[in-house]
């Protein structure tokens, strides 16, 4: 049964309480973020989280010396990080959508998106509390609420790509290219005037946040434009047909090829510290962290990588169809199953707790190991984290994992929607009996009125005869 039947089950005869008491089944878990049928996506997920967990850790593990190893390798393969998975975020709302119009309202498919994403986005919130009072302890409560955190993104993503699909897709992908173009310019211009304007300010808090790792613009961007290839990979798994697969394969990897060179040619020109604000653009930190060694001294880095630059965004985008369309390729029409494709996509389906997780054990070993120790340590890790997310999962049924805080809210939605339709169709019995009262009081009345009129007119007529009479008889 999948997690979407689930959710839809019967619940009239129980109260809210009995309903969060109850089992959420592992697979329901495991399903929902992630399109059913598509094994592919998840193992994209699986494989990203896999190296996300890998440089967080190696980041904070690494010795001094080896420091800049994770600046080399996070400049490289950001492309598996935030823009990756908000680019499969937004694949899974298509999924929600075309898979339920027509068979649900169009009110219940968008409360389920919204409650999706506001969880999401909730989850966020609360990541952005701890980790800007680490980071940033200088912003109060309840600043500290908002930053356009990966989990944040994603969460506003889920929305954002529910209004983006009502476009037609040549409209979407034009605005995905002018914001991608005109928001250096715009960020800029609030940059300096934030200081001189509340308005630009606020608008500077919400569009950059205190975080600018991942900002609205030119992120936004992203949800026009996945959601024009998440039709493509619908329409594909609909027909099922493995014409339609290969098709498909090639046209990922046409336009992924495309927008990865756009990318690298409108990103080409070096950067550093003295010809890009830091403060708007902190990937450009990576450099720093890069040249703490004594090989050799990078002059500065491409802006192709460096999130949130023009390059750097068609870049991203063009190299995540490329990931998607090698694992749709092997999975999907290669049909690849072993254990080790198994691993990756289960890790996948649990990318958002691992996500959270694996940061609960980053501060055990700061600055412990060098390269070759760090191998062994980072593998054992990975494999304790899988580990862990079995058993979590298995046997303790994922109660306070992410998507399991997600169902649950989401059976909140759904059993306040049950008693407001119960309300609303004891309203509607009550009319409906009311009316039916009256329509009878009303007939019952017009009867008796037709009847009356009858009886006084023959009263009248038979009057009428006699006075008749009479006056013939004189």
């Amino acid at each position: 049964m999948s997690s979407e039947n689930i959710l839809e089950k019967d619940t009239k005869s129980q109260d809210l309480i009995s309903v969060l008491k109850e089992d959420i089944p592992v697979e329901q878990m495991r399903d929902y973020a992630s399109p059913q049928r598509i094994n592919s996506l998840d193992l994209v997920k699986g494989f990203a989280i896999i190296m996300i967990i890998i440089y967080h850790t190696t980041q904070t593990w690494f010795d001094r010396d080896w420091q800049f190893l994770s600046g080399m390798v996070l400049s490289v393969l950001d492309i598996l990080g935030p823009s990756l998975f908000v680019f499969l975020s937004a694949l899974s709302v298509i999924f929600s959508i075309r898979k339920k119009t027509g068979k649900l309202p169009e009110k219940v498919i968008r409360a389920r998106i919204f409650s999706r994403g506001i969880s999401i986005m909730v989850i966020g919130m609360i990541f952005n509390i701890i980790g800007l009072s680490i980071v940033r302890p200088d912003i109060p409560f309840p600043l500290n609420l908002w930053g356009w955190n990966i989990l944040m993104f994603i969460g506003f993503s889920q929305i954002a790509s529910y209004y983006a699909l009502k476009l037609k897709k040549w409209l979407r992908a034009i605005l995905g290219i002018i914001i991608i173009l005109i928001s250096p310019t715009l960020r800029w211009y609030l940059y300096i005037g934030k200081d001189s304007s509340l308005l630009i300010f606020v608008l500077h808090f919400i569009i950059t946040s205190p975080t600018p790792e991942i900002t609205l613009l030119p992120w936004l961007a992203i949800c026009f434009l996945s959601t024009i290839f998440g039709e493509f990979l619908f329409e594909a798994m609909i027909d099922g047909s493995e014409v339609a697969y290969r098709q498909l394969f090639k046209t990922f990897i046409i336009w992924g090829t495309i927008l990865v060179v756009v990318g690298v040619i409108t990103g080409w020109q070096l950067h550093t510290p003295e010809t890009l604000v830091e403060s708007e653009y902190p990937h450009l930190r990576l450099l720093r962290i890069m040249n703490q060694q004594d090989y050799y001294k990078f002059p500065g880095m491409p802006a192709f990588l460096i999130r949130g630059t023009i390059g750097n965004m068609f870049y991203n985008i063009g190299a995540a169809l490329l990931i998607i369309a090698v694992c749709f390729y092997l999975i999907d029409i290669k049909k690849i199953d072993n254990s080790f494709t198994r691993m990756l996509i289960y890790f996948g389906k649990v990318s958002l707790s691992l996500f959270l997780v694996h940061y609960m054990f980053i501060p055990l070993f700061p600055y412990q190991f060098n390269i070759v120790i760090i191998v062994f340590v980072v593998l054992g890790y990975l494999g304790f984290m899988g580990f862990f997310m079995y058993i979590w999962n298995e046997y303790a049924k994922g109660v306070g994992s992410p998507e399991w805080f997600m169902i649950q809210i989401g059976r909140i939605g759904q059993k306040t929607g049950e008693k407001v339709k119960e309300e609303v169709k004891k309203t509607e019995e009550f009319l409906t009996k009311e009316i039916k009262k009256t329509e009878e009081f009303i007939t019952k009345e017009i009867k008796k009125t037709e009847q009356f009129i009858v009886k006084e007119g023959k009263k009248i007529k038979e009057k009428t005869k006699e006075i008749i009479k009479k006056d013939k008889e004189k």
